[in-house]
């Protein structure tokens, strides 16, 4: 969506915008990294719990997995998300409403295939009443494979995304063209998530 930053925001990037003043201290930032971080913390998810996928992902945002620890809140109005996650296949009938939510959809906006049917159509594909994947009717950037993917592969895609809206620069692309989009595929989740600090395995 944006152009390529040379290099990530790091912590130590974020400490440095920090002015001291007495009683408190002020962030000074560009206002692009600042956006740009932002943005990645806190991203809105318009959701289609389409089929059995969407089973898995209420499991990624219940509590054990719990996405809001990665700022992931999910919205029931195409006008307030930034992500679209399609979970599980979509019939030739669904895919025009889900182009038109899309489409009302804020930039920068993304969009993740959750699971082996919307990905590519998965045991339907040779069906003529399910589409061939989210693929053909809006831009994916993030494919999570699986039938159905756990949980952690969502969650896997999902901090994929987040690495790559840390690569954007949205705010200072003025008239340049758009970089080709490359998808993320998440075939298999095989690296633990390191949990957050004073979190309990259940």
């Amino acid at each position: 969506m944006g152009v390529t930053l040379d290099k990530p925001l790091s912590q130590n990037e974020v400490d440095s915008w920090r002015v001291p003043i007495p009683g408190g201290a002020v962030l000074l930032a560009p206002a692009d990294r600042l956006a740009q971080w932002a943005r990645r913390n806190s991203l809105w998810s318009l959701t289609f719990g389409l089929s059995c996928c969407a089973i898995e992902m209420m499991a990624a945002a219940a509590a054990r997995n719990d996405l809001d620890r990665f700022g992931m809140f999910f919205r029931a109005t195409p006008r307030q998300a930034d992500v679209m996650i399609v979970a599980g296949w979509v019939s030739v009938k669904m895919a025009p409403f889900i182009k038109t939510l899309y489409d009302q959809m804020p930039e920068p906006k993304y969009v993740i295939a959750m699971g082996g049917c919307a990905s590519a159509g998965g045991p339907y594909r040779d069906s003529i009443t399910v589409v061939k994947g989210a693929d053909q009717f809006v831009p994916v950037d993030v494919y999570v494979y699986g039938c159905p993917p756990r949980p952690e592969n969502l969650i896997n895609g999902i901090i994929k995304l987040q690495d790559l809206i840390t690569s954007e620069k949205a705010l200072t692309r003025r008239g340049q063209p758009l970089p080709e989009r490359k998808p993320i595929i998440i075939t298999d989740f095989s690296e633990p998530i390191t949990p957050l600090p004073g979190a309990t395995e259940l």
